[in-house]
């Protein structure tokens, strides 16, 4: 059974593993090639059992529900002695776990404590916290999933349906494309919107050798003059030709001198 699932999940392009809760279960894992291993979070203080799963040199995932501060760096400690790579999950054991609870800035900071990816294991209902999640830098995102609801079980209550983990998904993405890298400046997008700033303009007839003033020019749209702010820098200069009124005022039309 456990080999055809595999073959399934191979066509599907899903890659299975799974969650040992004692020594023989790894060893079992072991015959089927786990690709890599979970240790669920009421596993997180089995010292041993860590132990044994880091010997296999397989990637590792450690949920940190109900774990103290302490007994978390031991379990990141342990890991690291064995030279497994491994990822932490920020995570509350509650089923379904309330989103006040969720304390999702722990994600930085575990991150930063352990120097490893970071992610959720999120129990709350809806997609909101993962989501939320994703925009503080979770690397990694566990949720459940059920076919149907109405089948029943434990965990049926807080697990999504297909439908609303694929809008989920979408939602993550599109927060993740949201995100983008920090720059500052226009976006792409905006170049065209540029031409609706603001910018000087020469709103009356002015004759050559004429006086610029406040009466004269005004910062109107579009952005095709001068900018705004180089408006102390023209009052009271004079125009070095004719210039006609709605002239985008640029610096070939204004004369040096303010005598």
């Amino acid at each position: 059974m456990a080999r055809a699932a595999q073959k399934l999940a191979n066509s599907l392009g899903l890659v299975l593993f799974s969650s040992p809760f004692d020594a023989t279960a790894v060893d079992y894992l072991e015959k089927l090639r786990m690709p890599a291993y979970k240790i669920a979070s009421f596993e997180n203080g089995d010292i041993p059992l860590i132990r044994k799963v880091a010997a296999t040199r397989k990637p590792v995932i450690v949920s940190t529900g109900t774990a103290t501060t302490a007994e978390i760096d031991e379990a990141a400690r342990t890991l690291r002695k064995a030279r497994a790579k491994f990822a932490l999950m920020k995570c509350v054991s509650a089923y379904p776990a309330p989103e006040s609870e969720m304390n999702l800035r722990a994600i930085a900071a575990l991150a930063k404590r352990h120097g490893v990816p970071v992610g959720l294991s999120d129990h709350t209902l809806g997609p909101t916290t993962a989501i939320a999640a994703a925009a503080l830098g979770a690397n990694l995102l566990e949720k459940h999933m059920i076919l149907s609801r109405k089948a029943g079980g434990p965990d049926a209550p807080f697990s999504m349906e297909p439908a609303e983990f694929k809008a989920m998904i979408r939602a993550i993405r599109a927060t993740e494309a949201a995100l983008g890298d920090g720059a500052l400046g226009p976006a792409p997008s905006e170049k065209p919107s540029r031409a609706f700033r603001r910018s000087l303009f020469v709103v009356e007839d002015v004759k050559k050798g004429e006086k610029l003033t406040s009466a004269n020019v005004r910062a109107i749209r579009p952005g095709n003059g001068l900018p705004p702010r180089e408006l102390d820098s023209v009052l009271g200069a004079r125009a070095r030709r004719d210039i006609k009124r709605g002239t985008p005022l640029s610096r070939t039309l204004v004369s040096r001198s303010r005598s």
